[in-house]
C-alpha cells in the first residue's frame, strides 16, 4: 500500500528519457504552450466575469472550463517540465498521489462539463423562446455543481483504490504522469479487477457524456434541418462550432488512453496522445473559442479599451 511505502523512495517517471533529444524540443514546446493556456484560459475567465454582455449560461460553463483547464494543465506541467530539463525524473510519493488525484478530478470534471455546454447549447437552438427560463441560473449552477462532484467522486474511489495496490517497491512509471493506468501496472497483485473497475468508470465518465452530446447535437441537427435556412445553419454553426471542436479534441484524445486494451497502453503513442490532451487541448480550447466568437473577441476589446 502507497501510505505504507512512502518512505521508501521517490517514483521514477521513465517518460520521454530514451530520447534525450526529443526531451529538448518537448521542453520548449509544453513550456510556450503552457504559457498561452496561462494567458488564454486567464482571459476568459476575466473577459467573461467582467462584461455585463457575457454573463450568460454559456460564458458561465465556458468560465468553469477554463478554470478547469487551468488547474488539469498546472496538475501536470510543471512537474513535467522539470523532468524533461533535468537528469532527475522523479516525484514523491506525496506529491504523485496529489497529481494522481487532482488531475483525475479535473479531467472527469471536464468530461461531464462539456456534456452540460451540450445540453446549453440544446436549449439555446432548440428553445430559444424558452432559454432563459429553461437555463436559470439555479439550474446551471447546478449542473456545473454536479460536473465538480462527479469528478471528485470519481477521484475518490479510482485514485483510493489505485494508491492502495501493493506495488513490493516497484516504482518505474513508464509515462511521465502519475495517471491511473500507469499507476496500476505498478501493482505486484492481479489487476484484473482493476482494470475493470477502470474501464467500467471510463464508460460512465466518458461515453455516457459523449453520448448526451452526440444525442443533444442530433436534436440540434434536426431543428435546423426543419428551418431549410442557410442563415439558420450559420447561426447554429456560430453557436455549436467552437464547443464542438472542443470535444473533438479532448474526447478525441482521452478516449484513445482509456477506452483500448490494457497492453497496448505502455506504447509510445499512448504518451503522446496523453501530451495532447493534458498539454495541448487546454491551450487550444481558449484560442478555438476566442477565434470562432464575436462576442468573447467585442468583449475583449472592452476590456482592453478600458
Amino acid at each position: 500500500m502507497m501510505i505504507n511505502e512512502s518512505l521508501a523512495g521517490d517514483f521514477i517517471l521513465v517518460g520521454f528519457s530514451d530520447q534525450p533529444q526529443l526531451e529538448k524540443i518537448l521542453f520548449v514546446g509544453v513550456l510556450i504552450s503552457y504559457l498561452l493556456t496561462l494567458v488564454g484560459n486567464t482571459a476568459i475567465i476575466l473577459v467573461s466575469c467582467l462584461d455585463p454582455m457575457l454573463h450568460t449560461p454559456m460564458y458561465y460553463f465556458l468560465t468553469n472550463l477554463s478554470f478547469v483547464d487551468l488547474c488539469f494543465t498546472t496538475s501536470i506541467v510543471p512537474q513535467l517540465l522539470w523532468n524533461l530539463h533535468g537528469s532527475a525524473k522523479t516525484i514523491t510519493p506525496v506529491g504523485c498521489a496529489i497529481q494522481l488525484y487532482v488531475s483525475l478530478a479535473l479531467g472527469s470534471t471536464e468530461c461531464v462539463l462539456l456534456a452540460v455546454m451540450a445540453f446549453d447549447r440544446y436549449a439555446a437552438v432548440c428553445r430559444p423562446l424558452h432559454y432563459a427560463t429553461v437555463m436559470h441560473s439555479r439550474l446551471c449552477q447546478s449542473l456545473a455543481g454536479m460536473a465538480w462532484l462527479s469528478g471528485m467522486g470519481n477521484t475518490l474511489i479510482q485514485g483510493t483504490i489505485t494508491l492502495w495496490l501493493p506495488r513490493c517497491g516497484n516504482r518505474r512509471i513508464y509515462h511521465f504522469i502519475c495517471e491511473v493506468p500507469a499507476m496500476i501496472k505498478l501493482a505486484c497483485v492481479d489487476i484484473h479487477a482493476n482494470e475493470v473497475q477502470l474501464f467500467m468508470a471510463s464508460l460512465v465518465l466518458l461515453l455516457l457524456p459523449l453520448a448526451l452530446i452526440l444525442i443533444s447535437y442530433g436534436y440540434i441537427v434536426q431543428a435546423v434541418m426543419r428551418i431549410r435556412s442557410a442563415q439558420a445553419w450559420r447561426k447554429a454553426l456560430g453557436t455549436c462550432g467552437s464547443h464542438l471542436l472542443v470535444v473533438s479534441l479532448f474526447y478525441g484524445t482521452i478516449t484513445a488512453v482509456y477506452i483500448q486494451p490494457n497492453s497496448s497502453y505502455a506504447h509510445r503513442e499512448g504518451k503522446f496522445i496523453t501530451l495532447l490532451y493534458t498539454v495541448l487541448t487546454p491551450t487550444l480550447n481558449p484560442l478555438i473559442y476566442t477565434l470562432r466568437n464575436k462576442d468573447v473577441k467585442g468583449a475583449l476589446k472592452r476590456l482592453v479599451r478600458r
